[in-house]
């Protein structure tokens, strides 16, 4: 399988805004009512924004559902996530539901569908040559490392499986994932690493 430069420039992009712009249709339901309940739930704040490095590195502001709270202690500092994490963010979190504004960041050219997940910008520092591969394509609200493991993998592994999406992605490998990740949404399988809210923090490679 290899990459189509003809998918990737002219039809993936259509492709991601015609699926962004139709899921937040059919979704539009279960955004309105998550946008009341975490209005309720979070004292006002419904969303979380965060900058995250995109193609090439380039920074935007990701848009998610706010699943934590800020809870801070006696230094002001934020507690670890598993303490902040709200009951409803909890569960908007394990059905994915957190991710559905991120599909707003597709319309937008941002991001796509199908690509390796957006992280930290202080990662970028960290990245070797191999790993600093993951930005030749845009960040995607799922990708080919979700599907293989999510947060229940190794960052070097992960990084293999990006990688391996960069240099192998097509129409057809796109579709697959989105059928294995609505799959693996539907048994919640992955979404937290073991004994963690979310994944421990990349701390760079030994090489």
């Amino acid at each position: 399988m290899t990459k189509s430069p003809n998918y990737q420039t002219i039809l993936k992009p259509f492709l991601d805004f015609m699926i962004a712009l139709i899921a937040l249709v059919i979704l539009s339901p279960i955004f309105l009512l998550l946008i009341a309940t975490l209005l309720y739930v979070n004292n006002g704040n419904v969303f979380f924004f965060q900058l995250r490095p995109g193609l090439n590195g380039k920074l935007f502001r990701i848009i998610k559902f706010k699943t934590m709270n800020d809870s801070k202690d006696e230094q002001g500092n934020l507690l670890p996530d598993e303490l902040r994490m709200t009951k409803v963010g909890s569960l908007v979190r394990k059905t994915s539901l957190d991710e559905i504004p991120q599909l707003i960041n597709v319309l937008l050219g941002e991001m796509s569908i199908v690509g390796p997940r957006p992280l930290l910008p202080e990662y970028l520092g960290l990245y070797n040559t191999f790993e600093i591969r993951r930005h030749e394509v845009k960040p995607g609200i799922t990708g080919w490392a979700q599907i293989n493991g999510r947060n229940n993998i190794d960052w070097e592994e992960k990084f293999k499986l990006d990688v391996w999406y960069v240099d192998n992605q097509s129409f057809w490998l796109d579709m697959k994932i989105l059928w294995l990740t609505i799959r693996k949404v539907l048994v919640r399988e992955g979404i937290n690493q073991e004994g963690q809210a979310t994944m421990e923090p990349f701390r760079g490679s030994l090489s």
